[in-house]
């Protein structure tokens, strides 16, 4: 299902209010409205960003489709603020310089190709998100994060592999996985402030 404005205005704004209200005690309402939507299984990210430097502040979330839209965001939500191991906790005054971003996925699919060499061509920056695995490793880098960076394919992949854990150049190993997704990426212009689709590729 394709998520309109609206809805991912929406869908920004609770992913806000859950972390909100945590620091407060209380627990946000799902947005009334949107049943049908955050009852459907949906992989999802939440970022979130230092305004305005744009640095990452926190990003967590599910890849796979394996719980409800809304509970999905309300989970993400908590975790890139409080359980991103990357960073310190948020605190709650730094809410009003942190911008919100919700991802909402679609099944990852995996790549079959003949030979490795082929993997670039059958990846395109802008569209797809990656995912490589190799035995108990594994990586993910969402479709807005090469576009940022000014990658191509293949500095797409070699980068999705070090988010693994892996050499750069594994994604060219016979018996590695890989997977795509796409996305509709959904953020804050400024805290609190207008909600947009980023259209990553034109």
């Amino acid at each position: 299902m394709t998520l309109t404005l609206d809805e991912g205005v929406r869908i920004v704004a609770f992913a806000r209010e859950v972390i909100e209200l945590d620091f407060k005690g209380l627990r946000a309402d799902d947005p009334e409205g949107l049943d049908e939507l955050l009852l459907e299984n949906r992989g999802v990210f939440v970022t979130l960003d230092s305004y305005p430097y744009g640095s990452l502040r926190g990003c967590i979330g599910y890849p796979e489709p394996v719980m409800a839209l809304g509970k999905a965001v309300r989970d993400s939500a908590l975790s890139a603020a409080l359980k991103d191991p990357r960073f310190p906790s948020v605190k709650a005054d730094e809410m009003a310089s942190i911008t919100v971003e919700v991802s909402v996925l679609t099944e990852p699919r995996k790549v079959r190709v003949e030979k490795p060499l082929e993997y670039p061509s059958k990846i395109k920056v802008g569209r797809d998100g990656l995912i490589i695995r190799k035995s108990w490793q594994s990586g993910l880098l969402l479709p807005q994060v090469p576009v940022e960076h000014g990658w191509d394919e293949k500095e797409f992949l070699s980068h999705t592999c070090g988010k693994a854990g892996l050499p750069p150049d594994d994604w060219l190993v016979e018996g590695i996985q890989i997977f795509t997704f796409q996305a509709q990426v959904f953020t804050e212009k400024e805290p609190k402030g207008e909600v947009f689709e980023k259209k990553l590729i034109e």
